[in-house]
């Protein structure tokens, strides 16, 4: 299939730039930018008028829910969510049932989803074994069979031991820990950030020292080990001041935010949303607003969709008692275009945050747009509000606390390899 990509406003979030020009594909490729390739005959013209043509988005945290919580989502379900939502590249949680502790659970999971011609997948595998924090998984069989980094998801790892015994595991072969820092005894029971807020709803509190005590600990170990440390969903204005000085530091550090995160506080929790029940919690305004800066100056190096379906049974117990969680897939886009308007970004450095960040802390050659390269595209319209609503989701879980709002920033056309996977009439 050969596709003429005309008259679109390119971003470049490599070099920064936005330009008009066309894009060229032929054999999943992009043959070709500006001027026509020559002996270029296309199958089928897609006119981009008015429409943003950038790199597919690369997705850092995305819950498949497959193996084992299929009642909560369904791989079809979440890859078609996640196309609509531009995103060609995804990383999956290993916290599944069972977790992907072993070889044969991250090769059938790359084989069903291979199989759907969607969204790539890019599994984590479990650092411990059965994510029990206490003995280590074989890590290198894991990344034979797939798996591009370890992370104990949102299971907690409470033996400082274990913790070094897997920094030094990893260090030996260049792979990146992924760590959620959460002090598991500090937040033991809590659903909320310990504020006044929590206070006044009778929630039971996670004061944010329970990060910034576990980020200590994650820094220490990187010092001692040498290893390479990918922090996730990082939510306090202190969290992300030490991860700053530790970047000066040279410590080989990376982080994200979920894109929830950049927009709400405890405050939104209002009168019991579950929906606003995530882990980590919505913290202070202080805090949310070190997030939103951290994401202008680097310190913070991605955003991610933090996406975790949750069905509405579990959402309609009361705060405490439902489920966390929220989706997101098809929100990254225009809640990224939300906070970079508020914040006066740039359309290409808020798509970097999306993709070509990302990209480099998974260490694959994604989020770019270039000649040579895998045509993995998201077209977009980025002045088209649209609302929320249950209806208009394709992911199964319909849990967000931007249910009924209206955004700007749709997706009209998805390719992966050069296919369209995705298409929306205006």
């Amino acid at each position: 299939m050969k596709i003429h990509i005309k008259n679109g406003r390119l971003i470049d979030p490599v070099a920064g730039t936005e330009t008009s020009q066309d894009v060229f594909i032929a054999a999943g490729k992009v043959v070709g930018m500006g001027g026509m390739p020559g002996d270029f005959h296309a199958n089928r013209v897609i006119d981009a008028s008015g429409l943003v043509v950038c790199p597919g988005f690369v997705d850092l945290s995305a819950r498949l829910r497959e193996p084992g919580f299929e009642y909560l989502a369904t791989l079809e379900s979440e890859m078609q969510a996640a196309v609509a939502g531009g995103v060609t590249s995804l990383v999956c949680p290993p916290d599944t049932d069972p977790p992907l502790d072993e070889p044969g659970l991250v090769e059938m999971l790359r084989h069903r989803a291979k199989n759907l011609n969607q969204a790539r997948v890019f599994p984590l595998g479990a650092l411990t074994q059965k994510l029990e924090g206490q003995r280590l998984t074989e890590m290198a069989e894991l990344h034979d069979a797939g798996c591009v980094a370890f992370s104990q998801a949102d299971a907690p790892l409470t033996d400082s031991n274990v913790m070094l015994r897997a920094m030094q595991y990893a260090s030996t072969f260049n792979f990146t820990v992924w760590l959620r820092p959460q002090d598991s005894f500090l937040a033991r029971d809590g659903v909320a950030h310990d504020g006044e807020v929590a206070s006044r709803l009778g929630l039971s509190g996670i004061p944010a020292c329970a990060e910034t005590i576990a980020i200590s600990k994650i820094l220490l170990l990187m010092k001692e080990t040498g290893a390479k440390v990918h922090l996730c969903r990082l939510s306090t204005h202190d969290g992300v001041e030490m991860v700053r000085e530790a970047k000066k530091g040279g410590l080989p550090l990376s982080c994200d935010i979920g894109v929830h995160h950049a927009h709400m506080s405890e405050m939104d929790i209002g009168y019991f949303d579950s929906n606003c029940h995530l882990i980590p919690p919505f913290r202070s305004l202080r805090d949310r607003d070190a997030l939103r800066a951290g994401l202008v100056d680097g310190a913070i190096d991605a955003i991610c969709s933090d996406h975790s379906p949750v069905d509405d049974d579990a959402k309609l117990l009361p705060f405490a008692e439902a489920e966390a969680g929220v989706t997101g897939l098809e929100l990254l886009l225009p809640l990224t275009l939300k906070w970079a308007r508020e914040m006066g970004v740039g359309l290409p450095q808020a798509i970097a945050r999306i993709t070509t960040e990302p990209a480099r802390i998974l260490g694959r050659n994604k989020g770019v747009l270039a000649v040579g390269l895998n045509a993995d595209l998201c077209i977009f319209d980025p002045d088209e509000y649209w609302k929320i609503l249950p209806k208009s989701l394709k992911s199964q879980g319909k849990n967000t606390p931007f249910l009924n709002a209206e955004l700007a920033g749709r997706v009209r056309y998805t390719l992966v390899e050069g296919h369209v996977v995705y298409e929306r009439s205006a």
